[in-house]
């Protein structure tokens, strides 16, 4: 049976039923229907906002039986590998670098499956095909599977590095336990912090898709725009993402860890989980307090994670400050293919000579971490 690729344009054109039963259990929730329809059906994700979807799809027998998320993009905002002297080279040139195709979640630096079939070749070498027939310069792929990386490899993609900070859960069997593997020093700043938060008389609550409310996503909504307006900058995401992300809360999973003082709630982190992982995605607050944000957004985490029994806890992308709250650093991917020869070769130097920095960046973060010899990471 011949398969049809086509690039469909808005995840709306494309049938739900038959997209969710390519989701397995271990995918991301980012990779769920709901989660970009709501980007989209919220105009959070939009031609406007920069980021046309132009979404590519495989068909078999008039049933889908294949997808890739892509965008065609006139700027470089909301990705988080950032290539802006990329496209500043490239217009030097008398060339244009936008619009750009990129393979990723908008506003989500999390490791997913970036490419749903069991014939990936077929989803790349369609993208290129696409490329040179609108000349289009560079496609990007951010934060693929591992499985997904050789194809991309094999198919003359370029490979960037990168790093982010990640919890790994050791079957511990409590935050206490959790502890032990820090020196006594580190051990005792952790405890400082948290008892800095508990003597205030601040208090958590958890709301997840048993208990969260349309209140809770209003309260949310207030602190998450309060991080972007404290600096001058219009938030990604909008209140009506948020109210379509809490009508797919059981698809979703999301989960709110708010602080409380006084009987008022004061700050809140938002994850979203799946069977294994603990993602961290946008926080905010209403006051600043000394060692709040490390406790709504890391500490909360971290037990919620060894209380559920998830495997890890990804807080989201760079602050090696986390290295001394538990996190290990690891090494992220990101693919590249550029369409022309010169800007290839450049391109090629660049994220060589990048990756030996990131490597040695990263060595140096593993010498100085605050865990005990005993424990290897």
């Amino acid at each position: 049976m011949e398969i049809d690729f086509n690039f469909s344009g808005n995840i709306s054109s494309i049938n739900k039923d038959q997209f969710d039963l390519m989701i397995n259990e271990n995918d991301s929730p980012f990779i769920n229907y709901d989660f970009l329809r709501a980007l989209e059906e919220s105009s959070s994700v939009s031609e406007i906002s920069g980021w046309k979807p132009n979404h590519l799809v495989s068909i078999e027998d008039k049933k889908l039986n294949g997808f890739m998320p892509l965008y065609l993009k006139d700027n470089s905002q909301g990705e988080f590998v950032f290539d802006h002297s990329w496209s500043y080279a490239l217009n030097r040139a008398g060339r244009k670098y936008y619009p750009k195709l990129l393979t990723a979640i908008p506003f989500t630096p999390c490791k997913t499956r970036k490419i749903i079939s069991s014939k990936s070749n077929n989803f790349i070498d369609a993208v290129i095909n696409f490329m040179e027939e609108k000349s289009i310069e560079t496609w990007h792929v951010l934060f693929p599977e591992k499985e997904e990386s050789k194809n991309l490899l094999e198919k003359g993609l370029i490979e960037r590095s990168g790093h982010k900070f990640i919890w790994n859960n050791k079957n511990y069997t409590s935050f206490d336990d959790f502890l032990k593997i820090f020196r006594s020093r580190q051990r005792k700043n952790i405890r400082n912090e948290r008892k800095k938060i508990s003597e205030l008389g601040i208090t958590f609550s958890v709301k997840d898709s048993d208990n969260i409310s349309r209140s809770d996503w209003e309260t949310f909504y207030y602190f998450y725009r309060n991080t972007y307006d404290q600096r001058l900058q219009r938030p990604y995401l909008n209140k009506d993402f948020f109210n379509l992300v809490h009508k797919s809360k059981n698809t979703l999973n999301p989960v709110i860890f708010f602080a409380h003082l006084n009987d008022e709630i004061i700050a809140g982190s938002l994850c979203y989980k799946d069977k294994n992982n603990l993602y961290g995605r946008h926080w905010g607050a209403k006051y600043d307090i000394d060692s709040l944000h490390f406790e709504c957004c890391y500490y909360q985490g971290i037990d919620y994670c060894i209380k559920n029994g998830l495997k890890e806890f990804d807080p989201g992308v760079q602050g090696e400050h986390k290295i001394r709250r538990g996190f290990e650093p690891i090494t992220t991917f990101s693919y590249h293919y550029i369409l022309r020869k010169d800007f290839k070769d450049a391109i090629l130097d660049f994220c060589n000579r990048e990756k030996i920095e990131n490597k040695r960046y990263l060595e140096a973060c593993k010498r100085y971490t605050p865990f005990n010899k005993e424990y290897k990471i």
